[in-house]
């Protein structure tokens, strides 16, 4: 195998992937999940975490308003969120109040 073959090859698999995993949340979310803003724990959330963010991971505090987590559907408005104007996650972004 010549090197130029062995760099297509390592690219393929690194775009497919790549592809396999970006997938994966959008498939959980169509089925029996809910996005839940203002519940994940700082560096725990599954993506979104404001501008400038990358994605997983990324949120800088614990309940933060813009970064979501995967939820059962139905339990987001139920689950406990410090920085929430109500108390309990949201199904949209929020500006956090102090805990």
């Amino acid at each position: 195998m010549t090197q130029a073959t062995a760099q297509l090859s390592a690219a393929a698999l690194a775009f497919a992937l790549g592809a396999a995993f970006t997938a994966l949340p959008a498939a959980a979310q169509t089925t029996d999940k809910e996005k839940c803003y203002g519940v994940a724990l700082k560096g725990k959330n599954d993506c979104k975490a404001g501008a400038g963010t990358t994605c997983a991971g990324t949120s800088k505090i614990d309940h933060q308003g813009n970064a979501w987590s995967l939820v059962p559907k139905g339990t987001c408005e139920s689950t406990v969120s410090k920085t929430s104007p109500s108390g309990f996650g949201q199904l949209a972004e929020f500006k956090e109040k102090k805990a």
